[in-house]
């Protein structure tokens, strides 16, 4: 996708760091990223473009608007996302305008003012970084906690190795890291009255570009170091024996092998262990508190101090495997990209769709009992209407190539023809048609029949005998350019036969049919859209890319590409249907049908 991230920062923040790590893994897997911000101090490998969002003037505020529109427009972005406050407010106008969605990221607590409840400015969705704000958001704003979702600062925990520092007898190395200004600078000067006096250990002060004036008294003490700001902070951190620190800082520091002491701008949450972990999870580390009024007990952090020194490297082990869970990096963005497609297909009321055909027969005589045909005469008007309309077929194969996180690029119509069980008139009615209009599709083979037997032999409503594909006029098709996908070895209902046969019918099927192909499938429907959770762990495991259902699955494409939402085309289905089956809406209004129906 084409993402726009705004910030507004005068100096280094967490929302930039969040930003940029965000941008930078966005853009690894594909995606097109720019950055507007006043500043930008972190390397990124995003397109950088000033905008001085801090100017809050109402001169200044018309002119972010268009130069946002203008960015909008020249570079087909589709989603800004932005991380503060003042970025938010003149992103949520352009949005409007634009007609595409905001998000946001709410990186801590909130002011709650008039004005702030009337404009919120969250966009459409927003993204707590933990669950005070969420609490805060919904409770003092009204935010509708539907259009929140908790997700921690993404971090790229593989590089975080666990390195216990080596036990000595010199003194402990306590580095306080955060910014010497505002209500962190409060907090820091709080410790050092109280760490001061502590002449076993070796304090190291690291943030801040200057040190401020109440802080000079504290300079010249044996016991204390101010290290300024520093472009290395993971490196202090394993320096050190001891962290004191909040957001970000506190969870490099866990991930590092370190004891923590949390204590944030909000509240001081103390040593941190597996007793009190959700405590600092939900507050950022003590940065997120309700009150915003830090009960700060000199004897208590004298006694955290003793116990972060005394912590063995089982339990900070176990927290790092807790933290690691939590913040990493890919697990985060991968649902941040879901949103982002969920947001645009939401808005846009727009997905590519994703159509099911099985059999295509010269004329009614040639129906079975099933409604699961239609007639070469419909097959052919409706490829003439996507010809005729702009219309581009895509398959699996070429959309994984694509990216389909690109899929909503301007000047591309797409749509997606699938055939499910390989019948033999695929090769001989709908194969022709498909050549005239330059179109391909996927077809779904049973790998193991060479006939429909799963309807056939059944003692209720039995279908007639329908031939499947031979291998001869698969290769052809192939060679045309059709794809083809795993479909089973026999066709059962996956969800109701033991999961061991399930897994059989799914991984032998995919052997056999890419050894007759001398190729990789890419994508594998379930019989009769038939799956399980444990299912789909079973073909994602197997390899394949994509998994399409048929009336289960979200609005979005990306939201489970293992369970991929078809539009199943009828015989009773008139051109109109067919119209609006393939206008890129139809689910919305499906899912709203079958809605109401389940109430009624």
């Amino acid at each position: 996708m084409n993402i726009l991230m705004a910030l507004s920062q005068l100096e280094v923040t967490g929302a930039e760091v969040y930003g940029v790590t965000l941008a930078d893994e966005l853009i690894k897997r594909g995606n097109k990223v720019i950055i507007v911000s006043d500043t930008l101090t972190k390397k990124c490998k995003a397109e950088y473009i000033k905008l001085e969002f801090n100017k809050r003037g109402l001169g200044n505020r018309i002119n972010q608007v268009k130069t946002l529109l203008k960015i909008i427009k020249e570079n087909d972005i589709q989603v800004v996302h932005a991380h503060s406050r003042a970025s938010s407010w003149s992103c949520s106008i352009a949005c409007k305008i634009a007609g595409i969605p905001l998000v946001t990221s709410t990186h801590g607590r909130q002011p709650v003012h008039l004005s702030r409840k009337l404009f919120k400015a969250f966009g459409d969705l927003t993204i707590p970084v933990c669950e005070n704000i969420q609490t805060q958001l919904v409770n003092d704003l009204g935010v509708n906690i539907n259009d929140s979702k908790v997700l921690r600062n993404p971090i790229d925990t593989s590089v975080y190795k666990f390195e216990p520092k080596e036990s000595s007898n010199n003194k402990k190395v306590v580095s306080i890291i955060g910014r010497l200004s505002g209500p962190k600078g409060d907090v820091a000067y709080s410790l050092l009255e109280v760490l001061s006096n502590m002449k076993n250990l070796d304090i190291r002060i690291i943030g801040g570009k200057d040190i401020p004036e109440r802080f000079v008294k504290f300079k010249n003490l044996e016991n204390i170091r101010f290290l300024g700001y520093v472009n290395d902070v993971p490196n202090k951190i394993k320096e050190s024996d001891i962290i004191i620190g909040a957001g970000r800082v506190a969870v490099e520091a866990i991930l590092s092998g370190r004891p923590v002491i949390a204590v944030g701008e909000a509240k001081y949450i103390g040593h941190i262990s597996k007793e009190n972990l959700n405590d600092g999870l939900k507050s950022n580390f003590g940065d997120i508190d309700f009150n915003n009024q830090i009960i700060f007990d000199s004897k208590k952090l004298i006694s955290d101090i003793e116990l972060a020194i005394s912590m063995d490297n089982e339990n900070l082990r176990e927290l790092k495997e807790i933290v690691t869970e939590e913040f990493d990096l890919n697990s985060i963005v991968d649902k941040i990209e879901k949103i982002y497609s969920k947001e645009y297909v939401k808005k846009k009321k727009y997905e590519i769709p994703v159509i099911m055909y099985h059999r295509v027969v010269t004329d009614e005589s040639e129906a079975g009992v099933h409604g699961t045909y239609i007639t070469a005469k419909k097959f052919d008007e409706h490829m003439r209407f996507l010809k005729e309309n702009g219309y581009e077929t895509i398959t699996f194969k070429e959309m994984a190539k694509l990216n389909w996180r690109n899929r909503f690029n301007k000047n591309r119509k797409l749509i997606m023809l699938t055939f499910d069980d390989g019948y033999e008139d695929n090769y001989k009615i709908a194969f022709p048609i498909l050549k005239k209009y330059n179109f391909s599709c996927i077809i779904y083979l049973v790998s193991h029949l060479d006939y429909n037997k799963w309807d056939v032999e059944v003692p209720e409503n039995p279908e007639k005998k329908f031939t499947l594909m031979t291998m001869d006029m698969i290769k052809e098709m192939q060679d045309y350019g059709i794809e083809f996908g795993g479909h089973t070895m026999n066709h059962p209902r996956l969800a109701h036969i033991p999961l061991e046969r399930a897994r059989e019918e799914i991984l032998t099927s995919k052997a056999v049919l890419e050894e007759k192909l001398q190729e990789k499938l890419t994508s594998f429907a379930y019989p009769y859209g038939d799956l399980n959770e444990d299912v789909k762990s079973i073909v994602r495991e197997a390899g394949y890319s994509f998994a399409v259902a048929t009336d289960s699955g979200d609005l979005s494409f990306a939201e489970d590409l293992f369970q991929i939402r078809r539009i199943g085309i009828f015989p009773t289905n008139n051109m109109l249907n067919f119209r609006r089956k393939v206008k890129g809406n139809y689910n919305f209004i499906k899912i709203k049908r079958e809605k109401r129906h389940a109430k009624s």
